[in-house]
């Protein structure tokens, strides 16, 4: 590739900023159907599987992605195909905006995320090229993981706002004008970085990995299932492991791999593609979990729930902005421990509170987890894209990118399988209320199903299911608490022996 000198910006801050618009609309979409879930069951007619899909065909989609249009991005251009990318995300949003139906929602959001798969990792890889010092460098990637990180939290506030005021497909259309002034300050202002044409780019690998990680989901989620169809599970298991070993056998084969996986014996980069992946999977989760459950269980709308978000998502930016000014000076490896850790304190005291606790101090143990994993993102990202050399800065991009995408769909898919499977062991109406199967699916779907009794049996069905999804809220909370600390015990163990590899 050819040095990013030949490139580089007069104003890489100015760079950043265009980039910054780029990033928002992806990181928004990944979170911004938590609030509008239960209007689009109502309207569309979703049932409890295809919200599942309408949240996770974004994720998944991408991250399958990734890796290809990373390559693609390091032999024709970050800024070529960041261009093409905002194109194809903006044309999809405008069908997810008027889909008629979930199947159409569905396939749109699919499409949404081809755009966001070229878009992410040349966002990251141009940030890595135009800033030349070390120092600047690492607090602008910082600054990208803020942002990223924000505006996954940024995304239940836009839909409950727009939802107080307009039909459920506004969360889609307020993509097309910020993607339109993007598009036209990329090409004004962001430098052409010319890409290595001897780059080898395979879209075949790519799609062979998609299927793969949409198999392997799929199977995850049906064993998490109350009503688990084996039969399913095992030929989705089975389409996810034969497409993996394809992937692997069809990259051994190519000039140059998608995935080079050597740069995982990096110590500092592979703890990086870990905080990255964890981080997003308790975040993603956690939001999708309480979202439904600000709506469901106390009764408050869609506004009023993206609200609760607000102080996660400020202080998840903030916390970007400061890692990425003092991780160079207190050390990355450092830095890594003390931002999970604080995650990790998070997470057990919301599952300890949450609902419980007063406002006040649910609001601020939020925060807490908003600052400790935006903090992680932003050293997660510093440390993966330093690790890499320049001339692989759209595959450390990609792996950075699948990283996020993957924690956030495997945090919804598991987190929210686990709620729906405890909720339904838990639910216990009254046996005279005699409610259809499906009710036992969702609380949505209990409380609709008991409308037609009396008064008084209609509260005792409401009562039982919002008592049920607690249930489910709590276990959710207690794997993600979990999971975070496994994370944060790995961390300190990798400090032990490799002090002086990852700069503790």
């Amino acid at each position: 590739m050819s040095s990013p000198k030949a490139g580089a910006s007069d104003n890489p801050w100015l760079v950043l900023a265009i980039i910054s618009c780029a990033l928002l609309p992806i990181g928004i979409d990944m979170t911004v159907l938590n609030v509008a879930l239960p209007r689009l069951t109502q309207e569309l007619g979703a049932t409890n599987a295809d919200k599942l899909w309408m949240v996770n065909a974004y994720s998944l989609v991408m991250a399958g992605l990734l890796p290809g249009f990373g390559a693609l991005a390091d032999k024709i251009g970050h800024r070529t195909i960041l261009l093409v990318g905002m194109s194809v995300f903006g044309l999809s949003s405008l069908v997810a905006a008027f889909s008629p139906n979930p199947g159409v929602l569905i396939v749109a959001r699919g499409v949404l995320a081809i755009g966001a798969a070229m878009m992410l990792p040349a966002t990251i890889s141009i940030v890595r090229l135009v800033f030349l010092e070390d120092q600047e460098r690492a607090t602008a990637i910082g600054i990208w993981g803020g942002v990223w990180s924000g505006s996954a939290a940024l995304g239940p506030i836009l839909g409950g706002l727009l939802l107080s005021q307009f039909w459920w497909g506004s969360v889609f259309l307020i993509n097309v004008p910020l993607v339109i002034v993007t598009f036209m300050l990329t090409l004004r202002f962001i430098p052409h970085l010319p890409g290595n044409a001897a780059q080898h780019w395979d879209f075949v690998t790519s799609a062979f990995l998609t299927v793969s990680l949409i198999g392997l989901l799929y199977a995850l989620k049906g064993v998490l299932k109350v009503d688990t169809h084996w039969i399913e599970v095992a030929i989705a298991l089975g389409a996810g492991l034969v497409f993996g070993w394809l992937f692997l056998r069809r990259q051994s084969l190519q000039p140059s791999p998608l995935v080079d996986f050597g740069l995982f014996r990096n110590p500092r980069f592979s703890a990086g593609v870990g905080i990255a992946f964890v981080a997003t999977f308790g975040v993603m989760g956690l939001q999708y979990v309480i979202s439904q459950e600000l709506q469901l269980v106390r009764g408050l709308s869609p506004l009023a729930a993206g609200l609760f978000a607000l102080p996660l998502a400020i202080a998840s930016f903030v916390s970007g902005l400061v890692a990425g000014r003092y991780m160079l000076g207190v050390g990355i490896g450092r830095m890594m421990s003390l931002t999970v850790a604080a995650t990790a304190i998070g997470f057990v005291a919301y599952r300890f509170t949450g609902h419980l606790a007063p406002i006040g101090l649910e609001l601020t143990v939020l925060a807490l987890i908003g600052f400790g994993a935006g903090g992680a993102m932003a050293v997660a990202s510093t440390a993966i894209m330093i690790s890499a050399p320049e001339e692989q800065a759209g595959m450390a991009g990609s792996i950075e990118s699948i990283s996020y995408e993957l924690g956030g769909t495997m945090g919804v898919a598991i987190l929210g399988s686990v709620l729906g499977s405890v909720y339904a062991r838990s639910f216990s109406p009254p046996a005279e209320a005699d409610l259809p199967p499906e009710s036992w699916a969702s609380l949505e779907q209990a409380i609709a199903s008991a409308q037609d009794l009396s008064p008084d049996l209609t509260e005792q069905v409401a009562d039982a299911g919002r008592t049920a999804y607690l249930d489910g809220v709590s276990a959710s909370l207690t794997l993600a608490s979990v999971v975070i600390l496994l994370l944060f015990c790995a961390l300190l163990m990798v400090r032990r022996k490799t002090t002086r590899v990852i700069g503790l």
